[in-house]
Formats: structure tokens, sequence, C-alpha cells
């Protein structure tokens, strides 16, 4: 029988960055080898007192060369385990489980070269990943650029968007990376000049602009419950009814009312 540390990595956080008050990334030091692939996610976790464990799945921001592990978190104050990860700082310590999880993964496979990718907030991380992988890729010549991403990144407010300076810079360096980041609450920001409205509002829109369809493209929808049922019901009038036309990674599921 494995006994947790057989199990469990004690990684040690390396770097913290605030985005806003409820909004932060760490990268860590798993302490082990953590082979992975883009839009899997880690288990973390925090002992608190009396022997306890509390661990929650994360989906990891990071390209599988670098040679640290990059999260981004978005702090629920009645939450378990963020409150306890939101007070952590560079030298402290988390658990992560061993073994990376999740089938959130670019599909290079079945024929489609047009990769539609949702989010909203945190729920960019995957995507992240698959961005930063491909790059280095498209930079030391393993990645030809036939498969195309195009990417919806919505939030409330402009400093929800923790990568937006670095997915900006991606997309004027490379031809087959497209970003679009909206704001849903523009009224309070007159020095916003970037799309408006939520991420399944501009969806039609730039489906078409794009010439998206269901023929060419695989979605990835990763975030807000909400947002993927209104962009599923989207994307299933324009004809994406096939099971693997289109992928999800809900970050929680919502209260039944």
């Amino acid at each position: 029988m494995p006994t947790p540390e057989d199990k469990f990595f004690h990684a040690i956080v390396t770097r913290r960055v605030d985005f806003a008050p409820d909004l932060w990334m760490f990268r860590i030091e798993s302490g082990g080898a953590f082979p992975f692939v883009p839009g899997q996610y880690a288990t973390l976790g925090v002992e608190i007192p009396g022997g306890k464990r509390i661990e929650r799945p994360y989906s990891i921001v990071s390209s599988p060369s670098e040679d640290e592990l990059e999260f981004f978190f978005e702090l629920v104050p009645e939450g378990a385990l963020t409150p306890l990860l939101h007070r952590l700082q560079p030298g402290d310590g988390l658990l992560m489980r061993k073994v990376p999880k999740g089938k959130f993964s670019l599909d290079m496979q079945n024929g489609r070269t047009h990769h539609l990718l949702i989010s909203t907030v945190t729920g960019v991380a995957p995507f992240v990943s698959y961005v930063r992988t491909l790059y280095k890729d498209w930079k030391e010549g393993r990645f030809d650029g036939t498969h195309q991403l195009y990417l919806l990144n919505g939030a409330s407010r402009p400093w929800e968007f923790g990568y937006r300076e670095e997915l900006t810079q991606f997309e004027s360096e490379v031809p087959w990376f497209k970003y679009v980041p909206t704001v849903s609450r523009p009224w309070d920001h007159e020095d916003w000049a970037g799309e408006i409205g939520r991420a399944d509002d501009i969806l039609r829109k730039y489906a078409d602009h794009w010439e998206l369809d269901a023929s060419n493209t695989i979605a990835y929808l990763c975030g807000h419950p909400e947002m993927i049922e209104h962009s599923k019901a989207i994307l299933r009038r324009r004809g994406f009814t096939e099971k693997h036309a289109v992928k999800e990674e809900v970050y929680w599921i919502p209260p039944h009312k």
C-alpha cells in the first residue's frame, strides 16, 4: 500500500506575481520529475492542523520544457484551499501529487487544423501552456505552423488578464496564433480600447471572422461553467455536434438553485 510520501512531492514556491488582490501566479519547484502534456493539471495540496490534507486540481500554465511549474489562481474567499494558497510566499512549501492528470490537450490528429480556444480568467492557463509549447517547437523547427490557434480570453476587468502581455507578444511574432481579450464590465475602464463583451458574446463574430466551422475546427472551452454552457449551445447551432469537436474543462460545478 503506497504511503502519502510515495504519492506527493514536497514542492517549494519559488516566485509569486500578484495581478490583482484576488489573482496571482506561482512558480514552483516540484522536487522531482513531473512529465506532463500541455493542457493537463496538477493536484496541489496543503496540510492543516490535525494531519488533514486539502487538495484541488489546477491547470498547468508552464510548458513541459520549463524547469518549474507555473499556476494561475483566483482567490475563492469561502474556498477550502485557495485562501491557504493565497498566504504562501516564495520559500514556502506545498504538496503536489506526483502524477499529472487530464485529457484537455491539443488534438492534432483528427484532421482539423484550426483550434478555437475560449476561456475566462484563470481558464486561460492550459492555453498558455499550449502556446508556449508550440512557440518553442516553432522556433526549434519541430512545428511548421500548419495548425492555427485562435484564443478568446474573457474577463470582467482588464487587470484579470494575467497573461495578456505575453499572449499579445506571441501573436505579434508568429503567424499561427490569434489572441482577442474581451472585457465584460468596461464602464469603469475608459482606457480599455479592446473588445467588449463576454467571451461567449463575441464567439459568433470571431468564428465568422476567422472562418471557423465544424468541418475545420475543434473548440476548447475552459473556465466558468456558465460560459462553457453558453458556448457549447452556440457551437451546437453552428454544427459542432460531434463529440470530439468540442473539448471542455469546467473549473467548478455551480450549486443547484
